[in-house]
């Protein structure tokens, strides 16, 4: 088997602050959106150059606390653009971690986490300042 694409699916519980976090902060694009009627459940696809996410307020469809790992690059100057935003809830630190990549966490509202990674490249990100955890 050979597969195309993994798109996870992430369990939120406001539209509201869903955009403000993916589309305002994140710069995620909405591709489409299925609520029937106001009363039931969204469901909607978002997609932010090659990453998709489907996010859900339907019961089952996922569980608030999972984890995404991305590989990708350009990873501290998406960083610093998300820093520039001074988006009030979320604040996160360029890190150099254990398994040699530049990465930063983000936390969304309903406890998902986003870790965004590129491999470390010495010359590169030589003039970069890292988070050091105390």
């Amino acid at each position: 088997m050979k597969a195309e694409q993994v798109i996870p699916i992430l369990r939120i519980f406001d539209y509201r602050k869903t955009i403000e976090f993916y589309v305002d902060w994140l710069g995620f694009e909405i591709e489409w959106g299925d609520q029937p009627e106001d009363s039931a459940p969204l469901y909607m696809e978002i997609k932010k150059g090659n990453i998709v996410f489907h996010l859900s307020e339907h019961h089952g469809d996922g569980t608030p606390g999972t984890r995404i790992f991305i590989w990708g690059e350009g990873v501290a100057e998406y960083h610093k653009e998300l820093i520039d935003k001074q988006y009030k809830y979320n604040y996160p630190g360029l890190e150099k971690t254990f398994y040699d990549a530049v990465a930063f966490t983000v936390y969304d509202p309903f406890g998902n986490k986003i870790i965004f990674n590129e491999k470390f490249d010495e010359e590169k990100h030589k003039h970069l300042e890292f988070y050091v955890p105390q």
